[in-house]
């Protein structure tokens, strides 16, 4: 119920906002109660991991959109902005939900995986140094504990970002084929992204067309007509792929995890 608090203020479901400020401080706050009565308990390490996962995300608050309202990507965004300190007590937590899950014998839970994937965005100082191997990696420890569609999309996302767009498009088309995720905005954004990447330009505008029209937001529905834009006929814009490989796609930007909830943005 927390994390779902979390989501819809983090990245609402509708409206003009992406964010709700006050929904995410009250979520972040009674998580820290909940910590301080697990304190101890086998439940401890999950939600150390839970309270880790909320302050790495709510860490980029000031640079998710810029003064006029409008999405700014994670590769776009200014990390000197990012609040220091949430980042440290976030990774400060992490360590210690590993440490209490080791004395413990617990095996890491959902929250810990996703807090950890969080981390490997959060501590690195560009984009282009993310470890997406490793984030390809936990998404399938991710797959493992609490499978999902999203976690798929997520994994593929990640893995053309570390082998390259062809094996990430590769699973994303599979996994639009089966319909699980019909309806949801972020696979043909994702896949409009790397259609994109390989200069697939035409393919590239009906998928950021779909996504458009499926996206809960005005501020996302505004940033990807900027990307349906950018590849219509007689655009000025290139079709050739981004040159910066470590660009995260749509979806790993938003960085999904098993409820949906948007990440990375």
């Amino acid at each position: 119920m927390l994390y779902l608090m979390f989501n819809e203020g983090y990245s609402a479901t509708k409206g003009n906002k992406l964010i709700r400020e006050p929904l995410v401080r009250e979520a972040i706050r009674l998580t820290r109660l909940l910590v301080a009565l697990l304190d101890g308990s086998a439940h401890e390490p999950e939600a150390l991991g839970l309270l880790a996962l909320m302050l790495f995300h709510h860490a980029r608050r000031s640079t998710r959109t810029d003064a006029a309202g409008d999405l700014v990507t994670l590769e776009e965004q200014d990390r000197d902005k990012w609040d220091g300190a949430a980042i440290a007590e976030a990774v400060a937590l992490l360590s210690a939900a590993e440490h209490s899950g080791v004395a413990r014998g617990a095996r890491p839970g959902s929250y810990r995986v996703q807090a950890a994937i969080a981390a490997c965005h959060m501590t690195v100082r560009t984009s282009g140094s993310t470890d997406f191997a490793r984030v390809a990696l936990l998404y399938d420890s991710l797959a493992q504990i609490a499978p999902s569609p999203v976690v798929e999309l997520n994994r593929a996302v990640a893995v053309a970002m570390s082998q390259g767009p062809e094996d990430g498009l590769a699973f994303i088309d599979q996994l639009d084929r089966t319909g699980s995720l019909e309806g949801y905005y972020l696979l043909p954004a994702a896949k409009a992204d790397l259609l994109r990447r390989l200069g697939r330009k035409t393919e590239a505008n009906y998928e950021y067309q779909r996504a458009r029209d499926l996206a809960p937001t005005e501020v996302e529905r505004r940033y990807l007509g900027r990307r349906l834009a950018e590849t219509s006929p007689g655009s000025s814009s290139p079709a050739a792929p981004s040159q910066n490989k470590h660009r995260p796609p749509a979806a790993e930007e938003k960085n999904e995890t098993p409820t949906a909830d948007p990440k990375q943005r």
